[in-house]
């Protein structure tokens, strides 16, 4: 269990569940169920049964140090990588993965995204605990988590599995597919041979580090520049020279859509990436006429099948709304249908063009 690590990704800033979500307070720092736990807290608590809590590594944007420092007390601060500028998930994980190495040589790691939704916790750790013998049993592979899909999604990407299945239910990778069409999707649910794209990743820190090398050297060439620095006390200015160097990429174009030793676990874990409004319409527990209530209390006249959410707890009164969202994070009210939610990053733009950062 030792040789276990943990990577959490906690630097976005989660644009599509604005209002609420914002570049101050992204939603990975959000109690969106009301649990009392924000979704970067649960994401530690379903991990850290299964990594030691002093091999969890959460890395994020410097900006937001004291948000990951107050939600997660657990971690000292050696355990929280500060990224000086937004770079993506490439260069997000080599760094974690040379930092880890050089701490520990005969590593596996872990890497999840901060604001994801498991609901089948037990079998999410089962999972991982099983990724984690298979790795060390075929040591030169790089491994995901792929969710069985139960409806033609296009908001997700798609990895298409072969035949090869080394043990029953991991699979040989034979493509990654970026968002689909919904007629393109149809056809992959109906083939049987796609699974999601949960963006969880399991490999050995030495396994992903000679993938870099091989399949985005640019990225491999920065970090060697460092060997001998991470751990030690001159990593984080090595960090603030040469990060921002590194190229703008995510870890599924620069390394997992290239690689050949990629092998895919396909789970059920009760996944969304609640990448939206209506992905967390969809897990989220429903009110009379299915609406979803966020910390308001409602009077409501022929509403059907609304998310009404604010940030502070107010009074909300509607009538004749359905399908909308209704968001008010205190200094921003929105209201826009759920089948327009993919327009909310347009209205961000908007916001930004008219009146700067004021109420991003």
């Amino acid at each position: 269990m030792e040789n276990r690590y943990c990577v959490i990704m906690c630097g976005g800033v989660g644009s599509r569940f604005w209002p609420f979500s914002t570049a101050s307070t992204p939603k990975q720092f959000i109690d969106f169920f009301g649990t009392g736990r924000s979704l970067l807290q649960m994401s530690f608590d379903r991990i850290s049964g299964v990594v030691p809590v002093r091999n969890i590594i959460a890395i994020t944007n410097k900006q937001y140090a004291p948000q990951v420092r107050e939600q997660l007390p657990e971690l000292a601060d050696d355990q929280i990588l500060l990224e000086p500028d937004r770079r993506n998930t490439a260069p997000c994980i080599a760094w974690a993965a040379y930092h880890i190495r050089a701490i520990n040589p005969e590593a596996q790691m872990v890497v999840i995204p901060s604001d994801h939704l498991i609901l089948k916790e037990d079998v999410f750790r089962q999972s991982l605990l099983r990724s984690f013998d298979f790795l060390k049993r075929n040591r030169n592979t790089l491994m995901t988590m792929g969710i069985n899909p139960n409806r033609p999604e296009t908001g997700y990407g798609y990895i298409q599995v072969g035949k090869e299945e080394p043990e029953e239910g991991i699979l040989k990778v034979r493509t990654f597919t970026e968002k689909p069409n919904i007629e393109l999707a149809k056809v992959f649910l109906q083939s049987g041979e796609f699974v999601w794209n949960s963006g969880i990743f399991m490999w050995s820190a030495n396994s992903i580090i000679d993938a870099f090398h091989e399949y985005a050297p640019e990225i491999a060439m920065r970090f060697d520049k460092g060997l001998g620095k991470f751990g030690t006390n001159q990593e984080t200015d090595f960090i603030e020279k040469e990060f921002p160097a590194c190229p703008n990429i995510s870890i599924d174009y620069a390394v997992m859509e290239k690689a050949d030793n990629v092998y895919v676990q396909r789970v059920d874990i009760g996944w969304s990436d609640l990448g939206s409004w209506g992905a967390y319409y969809e897990k989220s527990p429903k009110a009379e006429h299915r609406n979803v209530l966020h910390n308001c209390r409602t009077v409501l006249n022929n509403c059907e099948n609304n998310i009404f959410a604010v940030k502070k707890e107010k009074l909300v009164v509607a009538s004749g709304l359905e399908g909308y969202i209704v968001a008010d994070s205190g200094d921003v009210l929105l209201i826009c249908p759920l089948d327009e939610e993919q327009k909310i990053k347009q209205y961000v733009n908007e916001v930004k063009t008219n009146f700067g950062d004021k109420y991003l």
